[in-house]
């Protein structure tokens, strides 16, 4: 049911207008839906109050219960019990199809992407967690998606970490977390980095890119050793990929792309550099390969582009990267464009901003980074002892989800592009905008329906509270947010909305009586809570969360 349309088309047939604005009143007393009759104004040369009062006399349809002229607005006021039965009764059918779609195109969505000479960190989990909801809710409206990653691991930064290794951990291996091992040689490294070593790391460098057997030996020690780490805290997080893209296999692709723009005047040779020439565009110029042959991130990034069109035929390509690369991205799109790929109509960066930590909180395993491993632990520690004070069953199983669902939800309820401070103790909390208040609701909702023990006849009679009302225009609009959430790539709006519902419930469940309700009554209500928590469960997993029966 779309109230909505039927408003609309209501108004259409009623007033031939061709296009309808409906607003939402500030006061439900005012109604669900107003009509503005400005929009009526020039065409019957009166005013918009005497348009309203002569509209109230329309022929309503079995959704709208009354209208009323307000001024120079005509409010309409839904049927409630028409509307809870259609909801409850669509949701109860559908279970977790209720607000999906079927859409047609094919997007891959890359995100984490890390720098293979550090372990992940901070900045990695906010990426993953936002890439992954944003895979997920595009999914859930149709879309064949393609999860993807790009392993960045090779050049500088990887030739820093292989000489650390050399000069403190020779022959060494890991005896802690096979990433943190590695982004240890790293850190070793940079903490005596002198004119003399730089030297040596732009030999290795040079070397791997000549196929050096020795550097190509220890290189490929070190990156195995960094993608066991990774694959170990991904699984903690729930992350996973469909195709995961490697720079030291693409790179040189991107270097003929490069020579083949500058043999068509697309690019220009620059003291020795082949650099994109883009002041003309308001953007700077880019260097695409430096005066001493090897290249860059953005040297790959012109062949990857053009390689994920290739492999799976994608009509959107999204990245997921911080806010910090903005101008990297409006370089790489106005290059793909002069280079007349394709796909530089395809592609989209989907900007987040950075996320920040009270001083002196946690430890940092490099020094200058937040490692994303004793980030896990920490709230997943904090989660366990909160349970152990409410001496609870299933205390580390239920640790992990509670703690993961606080972290992941404390970071999806921001807009993409805001940046945040994010607090482990205010995200654990079981009370307000956290993670853990929204299962604890979904626990509350099923520790009810259990009290009641038998099935419940699918029957909804009249549900006349303002609580009531709440909670069933919610549900209905959820397939609308959901979508609006898909095609914005914006997953706090699906984080407001769950809050929101929880709130509704939690406010209903305080006003009124459900299993001490009379017969027909409580079977009402306990059909619209059980489709209350068919909404939270489904909206957490598509956020990355899991729900509790029980806290």
């Amino acid at each position: 049911m779309d109230i909505e349309s039927i408003i609309i088309n209501l108004l259409k047939k009623q007033t031939k207008l061709k296009e309808i604005n409906l607003e939402i009143p500030p006061n439900s007393k005012l109604g669900d839906y107003a009509f503005p009759c400005f929009q009526l104004t020039k065409k019957l040369k009166n005013s918009p109050v005497e348009i309203a009062k002569s509209l109230e006399s329309i022929k309503l349809p079995k959704e709208i219960e009354k209208i009323k002229a307000i001024g120079p607005y005509l409010n309409f006021y839904i049927n409630t019990k028409v509307l809870a039965e259609s909801v409850i009764k669509q949701i109860l059918k559908e279970k977790e199809k209720y607000g999906t779609k079927k859409k047609k195109e094919k997007i891959m969505i890359e995100y984490v992407s890390p720098n293979t000479n550090k372990s992940l960190h901070l900045g990695h989990v906010r990426n993953g967690v936002l890439g992954s909801a944003v895979a997920n809710i595009l999914q859930s409206q149709g879309y064949n998606i393609i999860k993807a990653s790009l392993n960045n691991d090779r050049g500088t930064g990887m030739s820093e970490a292989m000489l650390g290794y050399l000069m403190y951990h020779k022959n060494e291996t890991p005896k802690i977390k096979s990433d943190h091992f590695v982004a240890q040689c790293y850190v070793d490294y940079k903490r005596s980095e002198t004119d003399e070593t730089k030297k040596q790391v732009q030999k290795l460098t040079l070397d791997w890119e000549n196929n050096d057997k020795e550097v190509r030996q220890l290189w490929s020690k070190l990156t195995k050793w960094v993608y066991q780490g990774y694959n170990e805290t991904y699984k903690k997080l729930g992350i996973d990929f469909d195709k995961e893209y490697y720079e030291s296999q693409i790179y040189t692709k991107g270097k003929e792309i490069t020579q083949q723009g500058l043999k068509k005047g697309i690019f220009q040779k620059k003291e020795g550099a082949i650099i994109a020439s883009l002041e003309k565009y308001n953007l700077p110029d880019k260097i695409l390969i430096k005066s001493d042959g090897t290249s860059l991130y953005m040297t790959q990034d012109l062949y990857l582009a053009k390689l994920k069109e290739q492999d799976f035929n994608i009509n959107r390509s999204i990245y997921v990267v911080a806010s910090e690369q903005d101008l990297h991205f409006k370089q790489l799109f106005k290059i793909l464009e002069l280079l007349d790929f394709k796909v530089a109509k395809k592609s989209y960066h989907l900007s987040y901003g950075l996320v920040n930590l009270p001083s002196g909180r946690m430890k940092s395993r490099e020094g200058n980074v937040i490692d994303a491993d004793d980030l896990i632990e920490e709230v997943i520690s904090l989660a366990r002892q909160e349970l152990i004070k409410r001496k609870g069953k299933d205390i580390e199983k239920k640790a992990k989800i509670i703690g993961l669902a606080a972290l992941k939800f404390f970071f999806l309820k921001f807009d993409n592009l805001t940046s945040f401070v994010y607090d482990s103790q205010q995200a654990l909390s079981f009370e307000g905008e956290t993670g853990p208040y929204c299962q604890y609701t979904y626990a509350r909702i099923k520790s009810i329906l259990k009290k009641h023990k038998s099935n419940i006849p699918l029957k909804i009679t009249n549900l006349p509270t303002r609580e009531e009302k709440n909670l069933i225009l919610l549900l209905y609009k959820y397939p609308k947010l959901l979508g609006t959430s898909a095609e914005n790539y914006k997953p706090h709006l699906l984080s407001r909305y769950i809050l929101d519902l929880c709130r509704a419930f939690n406010e209903f469940y305080h006003s009124s009586q459900i299993l001490k309700a009379e017969r027909e009554l409580m079977i009402s209500r306990l059909n619209l809570i059980l489709a209350v928590s068919i909404i939270i469960e489904n909206s957490l997993k598509l956020l990355g969360i899991d729900v509790l029966e029980s806290m």
